[in-house]
């Protein structure tokens, strides 16, 4: 009547394995729970959402997911962090480009740390379309 020990052991056996693999996956200094920020809609654009940042490369680099809810499907909507410590008072020209957000995600490695986007001196903002860069559908301070 010793037939469970071998199935137990394969059970044990293979939830290291997956428990391995995603450790793995976790960059060294980073839990994986990223840096979550706010987006706000704007102009009634109905699309709020979340920042979340992700030290890669040990620091060097970080991986901006911009998530937007109430986005129309298969629209592109450009997305850009830019110096500025309020939605309505941001330089003119972006720091950095995002890959646009399309259904609602936007995944960019940016070449900068994690630390200097959350300094305090960073907005990040969506807008309608490629055409209509002056127009806001959601914004996110950096910092808070």
């Amino acid at each position: 009547m010793n037939y469970r020990s071998p199935l137990a052991g394969m059970v044990l056996a293979s939830a290291l394995c997956i428990g391995t693999v995603a450790l793995a996956q976790v960059t060294p200094g980073d839990p994986g729970a990223g840096t979550q920020r706010g987006l706000q809609e704007m102009n009634n654009s109905g699309e709020p959402g979340t920042i979340t940042l992700f030290t890669r490369n040990n620091g060097a680099k970080t991986l901006v997911v911009v998530e937007l809810r109430g986005e129309p499907h298969a629209r592109s909507q450009p997305a850009h962090v830019y110096r500025g410590k309020a939605c309505d008072d941001i330089s003119p020209a972006p720091a950095y480009s995002l890959a646009p957000v399309v259904n609602g995600v936007s995944r960019t490695l940016v070449e900068v740390p994690e630390a200097k986007l959350l300094s305090g001196n960073y907005v990040v903002v969506v807008h309608a379309a490629d055409n209509k860069l002056d127009q806001y559908v959601s914004c996110g301070l950096l910092y808070q």
